[in-house]
């Protein structure tokens, strides 16, 4: 019964609000289909620390990349994830995290970007709009999505062929994607962790959100000060 209505609030929330998008799919290069293979047996055997690892003699681009983008979860149900991650991607994860919660997330409700009383976030992104701007927790994740799948959209950015360089900035741009999407699970756990707690999410929300924590750990993609405002939560699972 509860994957039954986890299924239908994520359809839901999919159907009824822009900010939730698709899945995105793996990356079509053979190179990248083996990087994801490598990531679905490693997080299959439940160690994350492990899974996170470069494997031996890959390219750190590659492994960046089949992280970031590669494999889809909005087909299984959040007790699926909680239990095995048998696959994951951090984009798809934080938008089916986020999509249980557009209801709730409101321009009113959330009428700015923030994590607790001590940090606001603003949005620019240096193209269309070049000066930060205060806009609702639900608006900057709507010009986030938009903006990460833009870039994971682009081949020049992220290739989908072998043998295809990756830019001089890759690691900037993984950088900032990061530590946007860090922005939302701190939202969420400020704003609306009881609300996590009444759907049955929290299991799900932990899960994914230690994962992504020691991904980025593992590859220094965001800096400690942006880190603070879950920073006791982020020391336990380094500590763990």
């Amino acid at each position: 019964m509860q994957r039954t209505l986890s299924r239908i609030r994520v359809r839901e929330s999919a159907r009824n609000h822009k900010t939730f998008r698709p899945k995105k799919s793996s990356p079509s290069g053979s190179k990248g289909l083996q990087l994801k293979k490598h990531i679905d047996a490693t997080l299959g055997s439940g160690n994350l620390r492990e899974a996170v690892r470069l494997p031996p003699g890959e390219d750190l681009n590659e492994w960046l990349a089949v992280n970031i983008q590669a494999c889809s979860v909005s087909s299984l149900t959040s007790n699926d994830l909680a239990r095995s991650f048998s696959a994951v991607d951090f984009f798809n994860q934080v938008n089916l995290l986020y999509g249980t919660l557009t209801e709730f997330c409101t321009s009113s409700s959330c009428p700015t970007m923030s994590a607790g009383p001590k940090y606001e976030y603003r949005w620019a992104d240096g193209i269309t709009i070049k000066r930060p701007i205060e806009v609702s927790a639900p608006k900057y994740v709507e010009y986030l999505m938009d903006w990460i799948e833009a870039q994971l959209d682009d081949e020049s950015i992220f290739p989908q062929k072998l043998g295809v360089l990756f830019p001089p900035n890759f690691l900037d741009v993984v950088k900032t994607i990061s530590k946007r999407l860090f922005r939302v699970y701190a939202h969420i756990y400020h704003s609306h962790f009881q609300k996590i707690v009444s759907l049955k999410e929290e299991a799900h929300l932990n899960t994914c959100f230690k994962h992504f924590v020691l991904f980025a750990w593992e590859f220094c993609l965001i800096d400690k000060g942006e880190l603070a405002p879950l920073y006791e939560i982020v020391e336990s699972i380094l500590q763990c």
